[in-house]
């Protein structure tokens, strides 16, 4: 059985929510995945030239295909996210016939301003980049090159431009729940803190933040030996 390529957005000034979102992610796996991190330091081939980004991985998402050698598919979520369901679901709702397949939110943002004072605007497709199945052998796919993306502005390519409407496949909203936008949700399968992660003192009691917080407690573990050496 092959490993599920799963790609995951790395920001150094949130490393924590980058190992919380990994350990959401393994405790529920029924399958194996193999984890990458979108982090710009280990790119060799591209470079950010981009000044508009409110984090490090707003760009980079865009070359998992490039990453994959435009072969199979992959997963790319935010690591502003925790999993609350198995990953490998998430992986069964891939159709060929599409491209990417995406939540396809619509909704206006409740803040101006979110983490660490970034800008936080509304916009056609807000959100619906954050958790993609991407088609890596898709023939529009092959366009994203690290030259393409450089060259590309934030509002095509979050908006999926180079990708005909129809072929936007779109997945429950559940697996991209918002939490601090819409709200909580018992029933959410992946919650993503769009406006901050908990570990930002000003976003600790988000809603449903105290998920957030017992996997950190999970992923802060380690088992220790008793007094008497057992």
């Amino acid at each position: 059985m092959k490993p599920i390529p799963v790609f995951v957005g790395y920001d150094p000034r949130e490393a924590v929510a980058y190992h919380v979102c990994v350990n959401s992610i393994i405790r529920h796996a029924s399958q194996p995945v193999a984890i990458v991190p979108v982090a710009l330091n280990l790119f060799q081939d591209y470079d950010e030239t981009h000044t508009d980004g409110s984090n490090h991985f707003i760009y980079t998402r865009f070359l998992v295909p490039h990453l994959m050698d435009y072969k199979g598919w992959a997963i790319f979520i935010d690591g502003d996210m925790i999993l609350r369901d198995d990953i490998v679901k998430l992986w069964e709702l891939r159709n060929f016939a599409k491209d990417v397949m995406v939540v396809k939110h619509n909704y206006k943002t409740r803040m101006t301003k979110k983490y660490l004072g970034s800008k936080n605007e509304d916009y056609p497709r807000k959100n619906w980049s954050s958790v993609i199945l991407w088609n890596c052998n898709s023939w529009p796919n092959r366009k994203l090159t690290p030259e393409f993306v450089q060259k590309s502005t934030g509002a095509e390519l979050h908006r999926f431009t180079w990708i005909d409407d129809d072929r936007i496949g779109e997945l429950p909203k559940e697996w991209n729940w918002l939490p601090d936008e819409y709200g909580p949700n018992p029933d959410a399968k992946l919650l993503h803190y769009t406006l901050g992660t908990p570990c930002f003192d000003e976003f600790y009691d988000t809603p449903q933040g105290e998920e957030w917080h017992h996997e950190r407690t999970l992923t802060d573990y380690c088992q220790q030996r008793t007094n008497n050496g057992q």
